[in-house]
């Protein structure tokens, strides 16, 4: 909630816009009467009728006044900047009715058509839901679709009525499902193009450009050029006419023509005027190969903070700083723009890594696996072109079929998960995350640090079908599989050695990883000459392919004499070609497992299969090539990894259930009342009716009880509820504790009571003196506890587990980060290892499962909704036979955190 006249930090936000540039949003102020003055001069006649219902010139003094002058609550501004230009302004005002705004545009006639409108409506929507304003209206001449087409196509429920000459337009602001979807359609369009100009340039400027062999200048102008870059390279160094055999420019203000991507490799005090220098050029984005920022302690940090905002106020993207560089292998683009030495071989995998230093792993670890790239992305600092962004790019990018990142820190969690789940639908998305620096944000972004257990990272990795894993090594692993080979369209795997042992071995290893053992064939004679070994080999491993049950081969062998792995490999992958299953070999042994095929493949006599397959194999994304390990287990490992994506990938996910007796805008009426009392940062606890008000919003009960301070009042409070009762200490970790004596069940009258409390007072007084209260009995059954806090970084955080040891002492917890599906909250539920015990454990019968994802269900969208709440608690929840009850509700509300992920767009991953 805004007082006082003053805003929070995050209304103040870089945007991406339509066609890929950016912009600054940020609230009006008094001092941006001459800019919106000169934004209203350059406006035609048609725009400024449209806006105003009539033509004025200039705007007066006083209107002025009033529209730069607001107090962020009843009355709200924002503007769009370009540079120091405004080119776009949104503004609402509160009606009469305290629920009711009435909402204009304006944006500059350059920028039409660029989504400027739909962002400003975005973010006066949010802020006036954060002011409790649910419904926007508006009046629009009917000429003026441009204006109700933003309206219409917002996502919200926009009601029409014509009056007088007006189209008056009144719709509810609240985020929908189908508003929310709108919004990350827009952002992933935007973002997408905006990674796509930089990856896809038709002119390179390369500033600092050098003749000096060894330095970081030379070497990229030389890999540019060398790379075959498809557009026009210019060379900027203002100490030299001639480099490259091209001619060099001392400015890029002095190049011919347009710059689409500039690479900055000049000293780190040279680089903002290099910055300012190609914004006025025009140049769309920038690549940042210069060090000495965030990574050089705080001045760095201030001075990558200054370069973002400077490139992004005027509308560039940027790669880095310390960035290895950027690679596009696209024949009709062919650019090297990195420190690799040659371009790499072109193929489906995409790779990005924030180090400079694990890029440069990860390429030479593709370079020596043989695996062909789509694209390469350093992101260095990664200050502002995330792993997220690359995301949005690769999801379209038809060149791409899988997608490999590694990733020091995670910025965004919420927008990662998102954009992962959606991508890894269609394609691999696997992960690298350093176990070292944990969730957290990259160097030079807003300090906000983790509150949520370890796990819920990977569980938010695995809701979002991410395979992730520990190295690079392992990242390698699982790439030169889905880069290489078609997905297992199941689990059933065939397993081949020309050792028992070992055949032995690595079925067990098979069924360790999930996998089912279909065949095991660990008997191979490879010893009796090339002639009849592959000959052989390829029999065994053809007929066990065409088996229905046959989803996946995997070949391990010792070394045999006269049959190199070469001739194995060629073997096996015509083999995998011709029943379009995927094949992977283990040579024990052999110091490179990765034979070159090439050659082998041409003079095969499988060649004419290999080659009718190879077309397929392209239109799928993938390239020639045989996935081959030094260690079995590593082969096994990065096959069961693919399979547990390929099962994610091809189960129902579930859906956003509605659920019945919700009612949202009341629950958000009364956290505002509640937060109107809440000071700062602080944190208030609900009282026992608040929180039974607030949950009853979302149709969740909690079993009544009472507290008391007498005998007389505690049976007073039993008859009201209902004998029998339960008599419970109010100390939070005593309540729950039968063995010490902190709970009595089963009361049945008054003289039972009186006694009970005078036993409980007895069996409490060497922990203290603690208060007391009584609640109705409820139906036996497993107690289970569900948790919700909200945290920094991912947002909503879920736990669930079963009460007692199997949390407090084993940490047993499932953990989950809302919006959760039909399907996420019935994994949850499933996750924990004690949970087996509602499932008809042991001869008991089972618990009622559909009402606890009832209740979990209902509170992932509780705290979706409301991040006000930052921790709500139930411990315990009975789960009966049939049906549940929630003995024990605390709930912590205060001023709430802006998510990472929000309901309105903004660049802060």
């Amino acid at each position: 909630m805004v007082a006082d006249g003053h805003y929070p930090e995050y209304w103040e936000a870089d945007v991406v816009l339509r066609d890929g540039g950016t912009g600054h949003l940020r609230p009006i102020a008094p001092s941006d009467a001459d800019a919106v003055q000169a934004f209203h001069s350059r406006q035609s006649e048609n725009s400024i009728y449209l806006r105003f219902f009539t033509y004025k010139a200039t705007l007066s003094a006083k209107e002025l006044k009033r529209f730069t002058e607001v107090d962020h609550h009843d009355r709200v501004a924002f503007v769009i900047t370009r540079g120091a230009d405004i080119i776009g302004i949104g503004r609402y005002d509160r009606l009469d009715d305290p629920t009711e705004a009435e909402v204009a545009f304006n944006v500059s006639d350059a920028y039409q058509g660029r989504g400027v409108g739909s962002i400003l409506l975005e973010h006066l929507a949010a802020a006036a839901r954060e002011n409790g304003i649910r419904r926007f209206s508006a009046e629009v001449l009917p000429e003026n679709r441009k204006m109700i087409t933003v309206f219409a196509e917002a996502g919200y429920e926009v009601e029409r009525h014509f009056d007088d000459g007006v189209v008056e337009l009144r719709f509810d602001i609240d985020a929908t499902r189908k508003s929310r979807a709108v919004m990350e359609a827009r952002e992933h369009r935007a973002e997408a193009r905006s990674v796509a100009g930089l990856m896809s340039p038709t002119s390179v400027a390369l500033i600092g450009a050098s003749r000096r062999w060894g330095s970081v200048g030379h070497a990229l102008l030389e890999h540019i050029t060398e790379g075959g870059f498809a557009g026009t390279v210019y060379a900027v160094n203002p100490e030299a006419f001639e480099l490259g055999g091209g001619v060099s420019y001392a400015s890029v203000r002095e190049v011919p023509g347009p710059v689409d991507l500039a690479v900055i490799a000049v000293p780190k005090d040279q680089v903002d005027r290099v910055v300012d220098e190609c914004a006025a050029a025009g140049v769309r984005g920038l690549l940042v190969v210069t060090s000495g920022y965030a990574e050089d302690g705080a001045e760095g940090l201030a001075r990558q903070r200054a370069l973002v905002a400077r490139a992004r106020a005027q509308g560039m993207r940027v790669v880095g700083p310390a960035s290895l560089g950027i690679v596009n292998t696209d024949p009709g683009v062919r650019l090297n723009a990195s420190m690799a030495p040659a371009l790499p071989r072109r193929g489906g995998l995409a790779l990005f890594s924030q180090s400079a230093g694990l890029g440069v792993l990860l390429y030479s670890a593709a370079a020596r696996r043989g695996l062909g790239v789509s694209s390469i992305i350093s992101a260095g600092n990664r200050a502002d072109v995330s792993g997220n962004d690359a995301m949005q790019y690769w999801e379209d990018d038809g060149a791409t079929s899988a997608v490999a990142l590694y990733l020091e820190t995670i910025g965004n969690p919420r927008k990662f998960s998102r954009i992962a789940r959606r991508l890894a639908q269609t394609k691999p998305v696997i992960v690298a995350k350093s176990p070292v620096t944990g969730l957290q944000l990259p160097p030079g972004h807003a300090v906000r640090t983790t509150q949520a257990p370890p796990a819920a990272l990977d569980a938010m990795l695995r809701q979002s079908g991410v395979i992730r894993v520990e190295t690079t090594e392992q990242l390698m692993d699982v790439a030169s599989i889905v880069a290489s080979q078609p997905l297992p369209a199941g689990p059933g795997i065939a397993v081949f050695s020309n050792s028992a042992a070992l055949g032995k071995v690595l079925a067990d290893a098979v069924a360790a990883q999930g996998m089912a053992v279909a065949a095991v064939v660990a008997d191979l004679d490879l010893d009796a000459g090339q002639s009849a070994a592959l000959p052989a080999l390829e029999a065994a491993v053809a007929g066990a392919l065409a088996r229905e049950d046959v989803h996946a081969a995997i070949v391990t062998t010792l070394p045999a004499r006269g049959l190199p792995a070469e001739a194995i490999s060629a073997a096996l992958q015509a083999c995998g070609e011709a029943a379009g299953k995927p094949v992977v070999a283990s040579f024990a042994g052999v110091l490179d497992p990765q034979p070159q095929l090439d050659g082998l493949v041409d003079a095969s006599p499988a060649a004419p299969v290999i080659a009718a397959a190879d077309e397929a194999r392209a239109g799928a994304g993938l390239q020639r090539g045989l996935p081959a390990f030094a260690s079995p287990g590593a082969a096994v490992a990065a096959l069961g990894a693919v399979v547990a994506y390929t099962r994610w990938r091809a189960r129902d996910h579930g859906e956003f259930a509605e659920l019945p007796g919700t009612d949202d805008d009341a629950a958000a009426e009364q956290l505002e009342g509640i937060l109107g009392r809440v000071s700062g940062v602080g944190l208030t606890r609900l009282s026992a009716e608040e929180g039974a008000a607030l949950l009853g919003h979302y149709g969740i009960d909690v079993l009544a009880s009472a507290s008391f301070d007498s005998a007389d009042e505690a049976v007073k409070a039993a008859d009201r509820l209902g004998w029998p009762v339960a008599l419970k200490t109010t100390d939070e970790h005593l309540r729950h504790r039968l063995d010490l004596g902190g709970v009595r069940l089963g009361i049945e009258d008054a003289e039972a009571l009186r006694a009970n409390i005078v036993a409980m007072e007895k069996a409490l007084a060497p922990f203290g003196s603690f208060g007391m209260e009584v609640q109705s009995m409820a139906p036996s059954g497993q107690a289970c506890t569900l948790r919700a806090i909200e945290d920094p970084l991912l947002g909503p955080v879920l736990s669930f587990g079963l009460a007692g040891d199997a949390v407090n002492v084993l940490d047993d917890w499932a953990h989950g980060v809302p919006p959760l599906t039909t399907v996420d909250v019935a994994d949850l539920v499933r996750a924990p290892r004690a949970s087996r015990k509602l499932f008809g454990y042991q001869g008991l019968p089972p618990a009622d499962i559909a009402a606890v994802e009832d209740l979990v269900a209902r509170v992932a969208l509780l705290k979706d909704n409301h991040p006000e709440i930052a921790l709500l608690e139930f411990n315990p929840v009975l789960v009966a036979t049939s049906g549940l009850a929630i003995l024990s509700a605390t709930i912590d509300v205060g001023n709430p955190r802006h998510r990472t992920d929000s309901a309105r767009r903004a660049m802060r991953d």
